[in-house]
């Protein structure tokens, strides 16, 4: 591995950890400023931080991260932001995957080396939507790509909150060509797709995957935009939506949506079958699924 590649795959590195830090800041600035509402008597929300890690098959490190949640908020009712940075050897399957995506060479030679951020949120009220985002570098012998992006995920929609959460990705996307957001648009829109419900998980974002130009410093800031657009997407939702009044009739509704979110998540999601596939902390892996759901 060439210096060049040890620098990157470090400052790739150090930059998710960096994006973690000022989202759990922000976040806990949100229960710190809940002053009303029937959980704004309760004591403001705090992140419980716990190491994660990551074995290989003979005991030996592979890495690991910080696993970030927070339980039982004035405004989140369950929010992970992780972090890890993981290596060792792709298992079987875990080639074979990479290798139909067309990435060559990991069946001779399966090192790889992953880092990147994950976070899920879901909210107290049900006005309040759901969010997803996670960027991430992945690295073998053979290759290296960027990957991930961001999604909202309401039970209650609203039009104006989706054209914001757009808009917001559109302005951190353009700067990198006026056809990205059109593409990683269409790119959520397919993969955050529930075939077995005929119905989309939310109303989406943008998404890529397998992202390598040639040029890494390029698409490493790509992956910093889409990463810097979380907070001004989604915050300003949360502080309009947090303060509104909410009927049983609305709880139930966000219970049955997070089934869908669930559904999605055990189902499809590549990011999970990955995590669990190659050892990595399942309770990290599987933060992302709501606190509580329901089926009718």
């Amino acid at each position: 591995m060439s210096d060049t590649m040890v620098h990157e795959k470090a400052t790739a590195s150090d930059w998710f950890r960096s994006l973690r830090d000022e989202i759990v800041a922000a976040f806990e600035a949100l229960e710190d400023s809940q002053e009303t509402g029937p959980f704004a008597d309760q004591p403001a929300g705090r992140f419980e931080v716990t190491e994660t890690k990551r074995h290989s098959d003979d005991g030996s490190d592979a890495g690991g991260g910080l696993m970030s949640v927070m339980r039982g908020g004035r405004v989140f009712e369950k929010v992970g932001v992780n972090v890890s940075t993981v290596y060792g050897t792709l298992g079987v399957a875990a080639q074979k995957s990479m290798a139909a995506r067309g990435v060559a060479g990991v069946e001779e030679d399966p090192r790889f080396w992953a880092s990147g951020i994950s976070l899920v949120a879901h909210m107290q009220n049900p006005h309040c939507p759901a969010v997803h985002m996670n960027t991430r570098m992945f690295w073998t012998p053979a290759a290296w790509w960027f990957g991930g992006g961001s999604d909202l995920n309401p039970c209650i929609e609203y039009d104006e909150d989706t054209a914001h959460f757009h808009n917001v990705q559109k302005a951190h996307l353009d700067p990198h060509g006026e056809e990205l957001y059109p593409e990683l648009k269409a790119w959520a829109d397919e993969y955050f797709y529930i075939p077995h419900r005929n119905r989309a998980r939310g109303v989406g974002g943008v998404f890529m995957d397998d992202r390598n130009t040639g040029d890494w410093a390029a698409d490493f800031a790509l992956t910093q935009n889409i990463g810097r657009a979380f907070l001004p997407a989604y915050l300003p939702l949360i502080e309009k939506r947090r303060v509104q009044d909410w009927t049983d009739a609305d709880k139930e509704a966000q219970l049955v949506h997070r089934g869908l979110y669930a559904e999605y998540n055990l189902v499809y999601d590549r990011g999970t079958k990955f995590g669990l596939a190659t050892g990595h902390d399942a309770n990290a892996v599987l933060m992302s699924l709501p606190p509580l759901a329901k089926w009718i």
